[in-house]
């Protein structure tokens, strides 16, 4: 069954979304915004274990895709890396609806997520949701630097060669995110990104401000 944009956007009117590029601040914020509002946070990443259990191999088959080790899931070359990475993405998009159909019918939602502007233009609304960015470089460092990363820290540090695993997995995230990047600073979405001058204080503030939510 296929559902149309307009019946989805119904559906998750209570689910504001943020979302962006690796370290832009999508879970800093959201936490932030959860605890002064008293919202639900829904992080898709930590849902994935569970929407993998409930997946299947024929329909969602990056999700269910296994790797022997850090060296084999390193070993990809950028494109076949980045592939993986985009087709699970969309393999669960359909696990993340539902369950925020459900969880949002009778409370506010915010969604710690990574969507593109395509997804993004068929499930919400322009005033319901907000791009953190950040130029992509680097963006292994920073994850590992990470106290909510340190499963993927560990992950790459088991690798036979660290500095080739990090090398490719950068490559790959920069590739994935560069356009990404450029689109949504010459779109018509709010954005905001992140430097080294932001703050949390100053950046909550402007997402409540377009959420409607400084007056809540």
């Amino acid at each position: 069954m296929i559902f149309q944009d307009n019946v989805i956007k119904e559906f998750l009117r209570n689910v504001y979304f943020i979302t962006g590029t690796p370290c832009g601040g999508k879970t800093t914020i959201s936490r932030e915004l959860a605890k002064r509002h008293n919202f639900l946070v829904y992080d898709i990443d930590e849902q994935f274990a569970n929407h993998k259990k409930a997946s299947n191999a024929i329909f969602q088959p990056a999700m269910n895709k296994t790797f022997k080790n850090a060296d084999e899931f390193f070993g990809r070359t950028v494109d076949e890396y980045k592939k993986w990475l985009l087709d699970n993405t969309r393999e669960q998009l359909d696990f993340v609806i539902l369950d925020l159909i459900r969880l949002s019918q009778n409370q506010i939602v915010l969604c710690d997520c990574h969507l593109t502007m395509e997804q993004a233009e068929t499930i919400t609304e322009p005033s319901r949701i907000v791009f953190l960015i950040k130029e992509p470089s680097n963006i292994i460092d920073d994850y590992c630097n990470r106290p909510d990363h340190q499963g993927f820290c560990d992950f790459i540090h088991s690798a036979s060669d660290v500095e080739k695993a990090k090398e490719t997995c950068n490559a790959t995230l920069k590739s994935l995110n560069e356009k990404h990047y450029s689109d949504i600073k010459e779109s018509d979405y709010f954005w905001l990104e992140r430097t080294s001058a932001s703050t949390v204080e100053e950046t909550v503030e402007k997402v409540e401000k377009h959420f409607g939510l400084s007056e809540c």
